[in-house]
């Protein structure tokens, strides 16, 4: 197989991979079988491919690969797996089909703001990230403009978060790119955002410079710390209805979470925040820097607050995985560590936070298969799927992979086996809006949201 070069753009047979449906003012995409792909790394070199599984992919116990290899899923230089006893060698490229479910996310569409040889721009809605990553593959701003607006081979100029929503802008060629980008690098663009924080915030203008350190990719947390980067947010009172407040936020510098952050540490969350304005961070949910846990206490509790609302899909990360081993050997939990999370190759198990293009950060290539799959647990005898021998394929045996068959349960699949309650479309959106862009020759911005109104009621 080819490598793929960077800047490769999704095309037609990506697309075909799988559809939409809309139930319940959610967007839902149909389960279907998907690759992952990759060469063998150096480190693999010599070890048998249980070997691998055994210590670099432990999201899934041995006798699932077992079980994938005798349906045939499992595959070596396109030749079907028969022994995992295997000895990898350098270049060696490996295959392994899985069954994709992704997460819902909001029905509303996206609006183009404007569009010209240069650049398109929409209006993001909340609860969708901006190109593949972590669950997510076709319900991402980049699929369904592809999809169902056919723009194709964007280039992503900056980010937003899962749940933010507002202006994002992307180039239409590399000059383009590279041109906007150098803005974004010498800190030439001008950002505007707007949100509903808790309680009355100050009426004069508020500036904070704490810096940020990630403290998990996988999970997506932040947190202010020394040892983190330096950051500044200018914060404007827009107004107060006696229980919340809207506020003006202009971010100078582009940090993983940094608004939400920064109005953390001030004491006045984000009203609806999934994640900075959770009984996790304790009695004063973190103002001041105040947390009282150890980063792995806060993770897990953060995580168990969740789960006992039913609602961890709404940090867009799923049981499994929090079952893959913890975040990446590149990246400690308080190491201080810029570099994004690695995702599984095999399994693709991580999902970097998403934000501002930050410019120490490393652009990735969006092709990457950076996407998780549906992974076991102790629920399905898979000792039992070892020894089946009926088990099937379920994909084609040229290794073309879709939603063909997606009404049937999977055999390997705990996804198919698994009831989900759907989130709410509320539960989708945050209030975090990017409402104005600006560079050196370009303006965009978007409409104040609804929840922005002096007149809303909650």
């Amino acid at each position: 197989p080819r490598k793929l070069n960077a800047g490769v753009s999704f095309g037609a047979e990506h697309f075909a991979e799988t559809s939409y449906y809309f139930e319940g003012g959610l967007r839902k995409v149909r389960p279907y079988y998907f690759d992952f792909r990759t060469y063998c790394k150096g480190r693999w070199v010599g070890r048998s491919l249980l070997q691998v599984f055994d210590t670099e992919f432990r999201a899934q116990p041995l006798a699932y690969y077992r079980a994938a290899a005798r349906a045939g899923r499992l595959r070596l230089n396109e030749e079907p797996v028969r022994d995992l006893d295997i000895v990898l060698k350098n270049n060696d490229f490996i295959r392994n089909t899985v069954h994709r479910h992704e997460p819902p996310v909001t029905a509303q569409p996206i609006r183009i703001l404007a569009e010209d040889e240069e650049v398109v721009v929409v209006d993001k809605p909340s609860s969708l990230p901006v190109h593949p990553c972590g669950r997510f593959r076709h319900n991402t701003v980049i699929f369904i403009l592809g999809k169902e607006h056919g723009l194709r081979e964007l280039h992503t100029l900056h980010r937003l978060d899962r749940m933010t929503s507002g202006v994002l802008m992307f180039a239409k060629t590399t000059a383009v790119s590279k041109r906007i980008d150098e803005q974004v690098r010498q800190r030439q663009l001008e950002k505007e955002y707007v949100c509903r924080v808790v309680g009355e915030f100050p009426e004069h203008e508020v500036v904070c410079e704490e810096p940020i350190l990630v403290v998990s990719y996988k999970v997506g947390v932040c947190r202010v710390d020394p040892k983190g980067k330096p950051c500044q947010t200018l914060f404007q009172r827009l107004s107060y209805n006696g229980s919340t407040s809207v506020v003006r936020c202009l971010p100078r510098t582009g940090r993983t979470h940094q608004i939400r952050v920064h109005l953390q540490f001030l004491g006045h969350p984000i009203v609806n925040d999934p994640i900075y304005n959770m009984e996790a961070w304790g009695p004063d949910r973190g103002k001041g820097g105040k947390i009282g846990k150890t980063d792995e206490e806060l993770l897990k509790a953060l995580v168990e607050e969740h789960r006992s609302k039913q609602s961890l899909e709404v940090l867009g990360i799923g049981e499994e995985d929090l079952n893959s081993g913890g975040e990446s050997k590149d990246c400690g939990n308080s190491g201080g560590c810029t570099k994004s999370a690695e995702a599984d190759p095999v399994n693709g198990s991580s999902c970097p936070a998403e934000d501002e293009k930050d410019p120490e950060r490393i652009v990735k290539d969006p092709e990457r298969n950076d996407v998780a799959a549906c992974l076991l647990n102790s629920d399905i005898n898979l000792e039992m799927l070892d020894k089946d021998k009926e088990l099937g394929f379920c994909g084609n045996q040229d290794g073309q992979t879709g939603e063909k068959g997606w009404e049937e349960k999977d055999p390997l699949c705990v996804e198919c086996r698994m009831s989900r309650r759907d989130p709410s479309p509320k539960e989708l959106v945050m209030f975090l809006h990017a409402l104005r862009y600006k560079g050196a020759d370009f303006e965009y911005c978007s409409s104040m949201p609804e929840w922005a109104m002096e007149d809303w009621e909650e």
